[in-house]
């Protein structure tokens, strides 16, 4: 019986560490644009079930409650947490950010799109909107050379003030993924997420329609990390983590006692 105080003892601490490493990448990302916060979900092990609640427990009654032992914790997975970051004006007109649901596109280097909340755009030396490490927004942008005062409106519109003009020019539209379920995104790195089976196709088009956030133009969205909420976490998990490190103690000098007992 001991040793399986010691492996549900062994189970509570892999849990905890799970947990810390979970807020740890949360508290790193509190600046990254777009980021959102991960939470740690657990599931109890399978049961060793002694007693079966209702067996007969003599020839006229039976057992009301049963006798079932735990065997510990297991991590479930890590659920991502949609919330809304707050927004930061930044005055640059390639900076973006969306409120409400949905994705930028970016084409990735081995031709699959990529899904980020991250905004943060520039221009390749060909005049492409592209991400920060050079991915391309889909669908493609082109900025011709010695465009002025470019805008993103809420509904995606790109616009320019192109030489010898003296209205500004629409050069396309940014496009809004949204999925059925964002939490079954995988995270790449990168600010990355690429589309599952528990996603769902994403549902593509223009912002502000069908569900899909609008666009802020010249702003863009912090991580939705909570420093305090974090740090109560970590404490909490510090905590769990020492409790279940006394139990494994405490069982060992349980059974040094019994062997020397007997």
């Amino acid at each position: 019986m001991s040793f399986g105080a010691l492996h549900v003892a062994r189970t509570g601490l892999d849990a905890q560490g799970f947990r810390m490493q979970v807020i740890a990448n949360n508290l790193a990302n509190v600046n990254t644009t777009g980021f959102k916060r991960d939470r740690a979900n657990f599931e109890t092990l399978s049961y060793q079930m002694m007693t079966q609640p209702g067996a007969p427990s003599s020839a006229e009654n039976r057992y009301a409650i049963g006798l079932n032992l735990g065997t510990g914790v297991s991590l479930a997975g890590t659920a991502r947490i949609d919330t809304q970051g707050s927004f930061a004006t930044t005055g640059n007109g390639l900076d973006v950010a969306i409120d409400g649901a949905g994705f930028f596109q970016v084409l990735m280097p081995d031709g699959r799109t990529g899904y980020t909340r991250a905004g943060n755009f520039t221009t390749s030396p060909e005049g492409t909107i592209v991400t920060s490490d050079g991915k391309p927004v889909q669908p493609a942008i082109q900025i011709p050379d010695g465009a002025t005062g470019i805008t993103i409106g809420a509904d995606g519109t790109v616009s320019a003030q192109l030489q010898g003009d003296a209205e500004t020019t629409e050069l396309g539209k940014i496009e809004i993924a949204r999925f059925a379920n964002p939490a079954g995104l995988q995270a790449i790195g990168d600010n990355m997420l690429i589309e599952t089976a528990a996603s769902g196709a994403p549902q593509v088009g223009a912002a502000g329609e069908e569900g899909r956030g609008t666009l802020r133009g010249g702003m863009l969205e912090g991580s939705n990390v909570n420093v305090v909420e974090e740090l109560v976490d970590m404490i909490e998990t510090q905590r769990a983590y020492e409790v279940n490190s006394k139990m494994i103690q405490a069982t060992d000098e349980m059974m040094k006692n019994a062997t020397q007992t007997l």
